[in-house]
Order: structure tokens, then sequence, then C-alpha cells
């Protein structure tokens, strides 16, 4: 095992994915310089500017090259840098790409990534960069989201995700970017559709979607000190979603909280916890509760961004609520 920042950990799996296979190639604005974030540091001098692409200023016209990039051989990584930027091509994200493969009966496979940066940046990003839209996407047939809360899956996700041949969204996080975790030697992936439990508990049940699966464990450390074990499950993927390891832990520990850094209206959280209520609601001793952010846009400053985003504290809060042991 070697300890590896989450950031790193995505650069080195695109790395080795573009030296395995040369079909393998990057648009994006900057991209040769690194992208907005660094995620793309040295791989224009690595491996040429043919295959790593600055691009115009228009989702929308590289968003959909890379369809036909796609459906013709190649299998291009596209850098949105930030995820709201993604809104400016939605239709060819929602509307070509994600339907392509099933229109041609699967004759063209369209293999691409898109790569954004998700939510909170730690301040002074604001409403128009500070953003979590991937619940918008778990609507629209033939898309795949991944959103890994660790280094490990952060380097197994984009690997896996790289060689999909359907398009995903791979929607990393930069406030983990400079944490560390510990990754395997050798090759690995981590499949989609599997679900990992990150903390083993018997008292309830808190699902932590991309940043809040880091914060949820905070709040069981700070928890578990007042007696109370949580169970913390991080679905790492959304579509396709493993509700099967989240229904299991409900049925051990009775309760459920979802936390989810978007807001909460028609949210992967309230789709998590519907689906949990229509398989498991006779397990349930107590109403399951989202923990999400606010219902507005994300502010330019840090102390109100911080009122507004949801964390560790307000996971805590909602568990209190639930065992009956507000402060």
């Amino acid at each position: 095992m070697r300890s590896v920042s989450y950031g790193n950990a995505l650069t080195e799996a695109v790395r080795e994915e573009m030296a395995r296979d040369p079909r393998i190639l990057i648009l994006g604005e900057d991209a040769t310089v690194g992208g907005a974030l660094g995620l793309l540091t040295g791989l224009a001098e690595e491996f040429g500017r043919d295959r790593v692409r600055d691009t115009p200023i228009s989702e929308a016209g590289f968003v959909g090259a890379a369809i036909g990039l796609a459906a013709t051989g190649w299998r291009p990584i596209v850098d949105i840098m930030f995820a709201p930027f993604i809104w400016c091509a939605m239709d060819q994200v929602c509307n070509q790409a994600a339907k392509w493969r099933y229109m041609t009966g699967g004759q063209a496979e369209l293999p691409i990534v898109y790569l954004m940066a998700n939510g909170a940046l730690g301040g002074e990003a604001a409403a128009q960069h500070a953003v979590s839209p991937y619940s918008q996407f778990m609507q629209v047939p033939g898309l795949k989201i991944a959103i890994p809360s660790s280094a490990h899956d952060a380097k197994g996700l984009t690997k896996t995700a790289i060689r999909d041949p359907n398009p995903v969204l791979l929607f990393e996080i930069p406030r983990l970017n400079g944490i560390k975790g510990d990754i395997p030697d050798g090759e690995y992936t981590v499949p989609m559709g599997e679900a990992t439990v990150t903390r083993e508990g018997t008292d309830i049940t808190v699902v932590g979607i991309g940043y809040l699966a880091h914060e949820a464990l905070g709040a069981a450390e700070t928890l578990a000190s007042e007696g109370i074990s949580v169970e913390v499950v991080d679905p790492r993927t959304l579509v396709p979603l493993d509700i099967d390891t989240i229904v299991e832990s409900v049925k051990k520990t009775n309760r459920l909280i979802v936390a989810d850094e978007a807001t909460p209206s028609a949210s992967a959280a309230s789709e998590i916890i519907a689906s949990v209520a229509e398989v498991a609601f006779e397990y349930l001793d107590t109403y399951p509760a989202r923990v999400c952010a606010l219902n507005t846009p994300t502010p330019f400053s840090p102390n109100l961004e911080q009122t507004v985003l949801p964390d560790a504290s307000r996971i805590v809060a909602a568990v209190r609520e639930q065992m009956g042991k507000t402060p």
C-alpha cells in the first residue's frame, strides 16, 4: 500500500490509462497546463498535445465533439472544470451521449468520461462554481455517475469509468484533493454499483455522498464518545446505485440519515430514502432524515458558505435527534 493524496490518485489513474491505451485523449479548457485544479498537470508533456488538447470556451462544442470521437473509436476524457459548467452542454450530454448506444441497439459505444469538480471549493467559489448537480443526471437513462470520496476510490473508479463503454459523469471533490489515503501498489479498479461500509455500527445508518462521506466519518467519531454507534455507508456511485447494501445496513440499525452536499429537493438523498422506504419501511424505528445544503445558491462569503453547506456538526445534530439525545 502507498499513501497518496486524493487528487494525485485520480491523476495517476488517468496517466496509467493513457499509457495503457493510445485511444484515450483529453479535451478541455487549459487542459495542456493541468486544468483548473491541476489534475491534468504533466500529461500534455508526457503524451503530447495531440492527445491532450486545449479547447475554446464552448462546453457545447467540445462536449459534443467527444461524442463523435467516441463513436469513431476514441475514448475521450472531457475536463468540464466545475460541475455547473456542464449545464452549458445539456443537450449534448442528456439528449445525445446518453441515448446513442440505446438508439443504435448497442452498435455505437460511447466511452466518454466527463470529469468535473463538484461542490464547494473551500470558500470564495460562489454560486456559479460551487454546485453539486449530480442528482439532476440520475433521471437520465444511459448515464453512469461516480463520486469517489477517498484516494483509493478516486483512482479505482476513474480507471473503471475510462474503461466503461458508456458515458460516465465523474464528479471529483476539490476539498479532498490534498487529503491522503492508502491505495494498492499494483493495478486495481473499483466496480460501479458497489457501495462500501466505511465504518461498522449498530445504532444508526448514515449514508454519506461525496464529501459528506468524509464528514460522516468525523461525525461518527464524535458520536462514539456519546455511546452512539454509527454505521457509515458510502454509495461511491449513484448510477448504478447499490441500494441493497444500504438496505442491509438499515435492517441492522433501524434508522437512516442521508447526508448530501446538494440541496434537498429531488436530491440523491431523497431518492435513497424513497428507495429504502419502498423495500424496508418496516425496519425503520423512526423517520429517515436528509442532511443537505440549505435551499439557496452557494454564497461567496466563506462564513456564509459554511452556514449553507452541511457538515459533520449537522450530521451529529441529526443523529442525536433521531436517537432522542438532543443536547
